[in-house]
């Protein structure tokens, strides 16, 4: 069969109306009308004042940093179960990350081990400059036991939103958490702008020092005239042109992505040693990849017996994100517990969730998963 694929890009139709209007204005650069309406209309969907368009989560997440003084020899605290470009921001301004273990109960960072290290530092007089907090896998984290946490030692919180986009928590959509959050639209997430990311903030200065920046920091002249380090870091407008797109559908697509999820549940439940990734009773995820987890005793089969099952019947799966502290680039680093993820990389797999696939290859794949089970 055609190969089934994790997380592809599913356009609506929408895309192409804008992109040809981006084409017949001739506005193909960066800046331009249709990224202006892009941040206006993320900023609607998520409740935020501002907004900055940018070449990628990443971008996002650096700019975020810049603009709370990180710089060399300081240290920022981060989820260690995520996809590394969390921590690769850290480096980019020459500080150190931290990383802090992920809870069992949600995956995401955890909030006892926070206070734990963060009450270590205050009495170090070493507290960090920033905490970079992780919606993994669509799932915001626990903001209302991590935030006051922060607050009380003066840690400005960044949301790394980038797989979060059209989750809730408390009410409030992801993006709304911390000093500024960062999103992605990349071509694997819930909806893609084919690249590009965006920096959120309630506070408007922020979004105008991420624009300064971004766009090679020029000051104010008739030729070029800089003051200080910029980036190339703004986006397109035919890349916006497409993300506008994609935003008429962000809600279908969310539905769908549970819907994925629910019908997996149907199919997989039943099986010994295979659960599900647990859901906060505080949140509405995303659902953005259907995420499980394989106890090899129970179920007969490890992950990797399982992935590799799969993939020789054309069907891409993945193991979940291997935590921070165990790649070889940021062995060095300080990690706060660290059993949690190494366990939940073992035995975790993401299944694929993209939602154009038909009930029938989900089926498919099920099947396959079941295939794998002792008898």
């Amino acid at each position: 069969m055609s190969r089934i694929f994790l997380s592809p890009p599913h356009m609506s139709g929408h895309e192409l109306e804008y992109v040809k209007d981006a084409f017949a204005s001739n506005w193909i650069a960066p800046l331009g009308p249709h990224v202006d309406a892009f941040e206006r209309e993320v900023c609607s969907y998520t409740g935020m004042t501002a907004a900055t368009a940018l070449v990628s989560g990443t971008s996002a997440l650096h700019l975020a940093l810049v603009m709370l003084g990180v710089g060399r020899g300081d240290r920022v605290m981060c989820s260690d179960l995520t996809f590394a470009a969390s921590a690769n921001a850290i480096t980019y301004v020459g500080a150190e990350p931290v990383f802090i273990d992920a809870d069992a109960q949600s995956w995401n960072l955890d909030p006892e081990l926070l206070e734990e290290e963060l009450a270590r530092c205050n009495r170090e007089n070493r507290l960090p400059k920033a905490l970079i907090v992780v919606d993994l896998y669509g799932q915001c984290a626990a903001y209302k036991r991590i935030l006051p946490i922060c607050e009380r030692y003066g840690v400005p919180v960044i949301e790394d939103a980038a797989e979060a986009l059209g989750a809730r928590y408390d009410g409030k959509a992801a993006g709304q958490f911390g000093e500024m959050a960062a999103l992605s639209f990349n071509g694997n997430k819930i909806i893609t702008s084919s690249g590009g990311g965006m920096l959120l903030s309630k506070h408007e200065e922020y979004c105008k020092k991420a624009l300064f920046l971004a766009t090679q920091a020029r000051d104010p002249a008739p030729h070029y005239e800089h003051s200080q380090i910029g980036y190339n870091y703004r986006m397109s407008n035919v890349v916006a042109a497409i993300g506008r797109g994609q935003m008429r559908v962000l809600s279908e697509r969310v539905q769908r992505k549970r819907e994925i999820r629910e019908r997996y549940r149907k199919h997989l439940a039943a099986l010994p040693g295979l659960t599900f990734m647990p859901l906060d009773p505080d949140g509405e995820d995303n659902a953005w990849l259907t995420c499980i987890l394989l106890d090899p005793k129970a179920f007969g089969a490890d992950r990797e017996t399982v992935r590799l099952s799969l993939e020789e019947q054309n069907v891409e799966s993945r193991p979940l994100w291997k935590p921070m502290h165990m790649q070889a680039v940021f062995a060095s680093c300080r990690t706060v517990g660290g059993s949690v993820g190494e366990a939940l990389f073992e035995q975790g797999l993401c299944l694929p969730s993209g939602t154009a696939m038909t009930d029938e290859q989900l089926a498919q794949v099920a099947q396959h998963v079941k295939a794998c089970a002792a008898p």
